[in-house]
């Protein structure tokens, strides 16, 4: 009986994290960052994730020549943790500046300052907020860590790394939004819930969504130029 209620224990606790585990960002989880949500649909993206997006019919008009990308940001902001140095979050955010920066610089010429013809790219790493259900809750800004398993051996929990974005894209003359991205990942998971998460368990998920966003980009230009 005892061994059947284990069971029990562990096939709720995992249900509970595949609930959590959703890459779908919830609106009691928008950060602010952005003017408006109300226009965000779910789109797939080039590499086939679902992401909340919107994009104006100005992006695709031919104007925008160049790309400006401005620095990438914690919205809100963040104080370092034990578990999140102020070393991870530096190295957060340069990388997502240099995977931003290789990926629209093979769409667009980029450019030094907002100005006339130019796309201004706004990224900010936001807030994720997730509980699992029987199991301590984490949360740390922008970067939640969550249960993600359970070891029946030791009682030590494995971690996932969860990151989320948002993007402004706007025009460089008038400020004008033409576009905007809500989304979030899961990277490289910790070992346990003493391991200090470092900018690599992400890595690979800030490379996703700098491909992605410049594939979307060289899409809605084509759009018109048919």
């Amino acid at each position: 009986m005892r061994n059947r209620y284990s069971l029990v224990l562990l096939l709720a606790a995992t249900l509970s994290l595949s609930a959590c585990s959703s890459k779908k960002v919830e609106p009691d989880m928008y950060s602010g960052f952005l003017n408006d949500y109300s226009m965000l649909k779910e789109q797939q993206t080039p590499s086939g994730q679902t992401v909340l997006s919107w994009v104006s019919p100005a992006l695709a008009t031919g104007r925008y020549t160049r790309v400006y990308l401005a620095p990438s940001q914690f919205y809100p902001q963040v104080q370092p943790t034990g578990r999140i140095p102020q070393s991870t979050l530096s190295g957060v955010t340069r990388y997502y500046d240099a995977a931003l920066r290789q990926e629209l610089g093979k769409t667009l010429p980029l450019a030094s300052g907002p100005g006339p013809n130019t796309l201004v790219v706004r990224p900010a790493i936001t807030q994720v907020a997730t509980s699992t259900q029987g199991l301590r809750y984490y949360e740390w800004l922008p970067i939640t860590l969550v249960a993600a398993g359970v070891s029946t051996a030791t009682g030590i929990r494995d971690q996932d790394s969860e990151i989320a974005t948002e993007v402004s894209i706007e025009d460089g003359s008038t400020g004008e939004v033409v576009a905007k991205v809500v989304r979030k990942g899961t990277g490289v998971p910790l070992e346990n819930d003493k391991q200090v998460m470092t900018a690599e368990n992400v890595k690979g998920v800030l490379d996703g969504w700098a491909s992605d966003l410049s594939q979307t980009c060289v899409a809605a230009r084509k759009v018109t130029a048919r």
